[in-house]
């Protein structure tokens, strides 16, 4: 059934205007022509910006039979809630309208769009965000607390340590549902979760990373190296 709807899918977006006049570049970001299949999704095409690690990708689920636009920020990839649809011709009408700025906004910081229950917290007064340090061993702040990263189910990054020539990194979220900080990270490319920050409030997580940050990077760092030399 995945298959059949996959091939239905390759038949009706193989003349798609839409998709053959698109633009090479918008807002420095390179559109790469896909058409793949990857387990039960049809890729057809991206917009990505290498240098800044940061792509959205349109494709067909088969599980749903919708449509998606899927982002990728730094190790984060999300499907993009606002921009699905069971029809080509209104996901089309949605590409057309949004993507530009959907594409605007991966680039520039707009505190405007951040939910009210997390500005309601201290993060944009806190003022151990200004002491994160820019690099800890091989890892980058790649996702700073003054400009959080809204991604699913309640849920923003606030903090993520990023070392992408290990595919690793370390991040910190906070969701507003639960209103409580939480982290994980990714080894080599593998989940790994870890309750050692998991804290009710700033300040108790402000200790935790204070005393345990970077042992924790160190720590992951050590295992990314043993599993990509295995």
């Amino acid at each position: 059934m995945k298959d059949e709807a996959i091939a239905r899918v390759k038949e009706a977006t193989a003349d798609w205007a839409y998709m053959k006049n698109l633009p090479e570049v918008v807002y420095d970001f390179q559109l790469r022509r896909l058409l793949t299949q990857d387990e039960d999704t049809y890729n057809l095409y991206e917009y990505a910006n290498d240098s800044l690690h940061r792509s959205a990708t349109v494709y067909y689920h088969a599980e749903t039979d919708e449509y998606k636009l899927r982002l990728k920020i730094g190790s984060f990839e999300f499907c993009y809630e606002e921009c699905i649809s069971s029809s080509l011709e209104d996901f089309e009408k949605l590409l057309r309208t949004r993507f530009d700025e959907i594409l605007h906004s991966m680039t520039v910081f707009n505190y405007d769009k951040i939910e009210f229950m997390l500005k309601k917290t201290d993060l944009f007064q806190w003022d151990f965000a200004s002491l994160l340090p820019e690099h800890i061993e091989d890892f980058e702040l790649f996702i700073r607390p003054s400009q959080p990263l809204r991604i699913t189910n309640g849920s923003y990054v606030i903090i993520d340590y990023e070392c992408f020539a290990m595919q690793s990194n370390f991040a910190v979220y906070y969701n507003y549902f639960r209103d409580e900080y939480f982290s994980d990270a990714r080894i080599a490319g593998t989940p790994d979760i870890n309750y050692e920050f998991d804290s009710q409030s700033l300040k108790d997580l402000q200790e935790k990373l204070s005393n345990h940050l970077k042992k924790r990077l160190q720590a992951i760092l050590e295992s990314a190296k043993k599993e990509l030399a295995a």
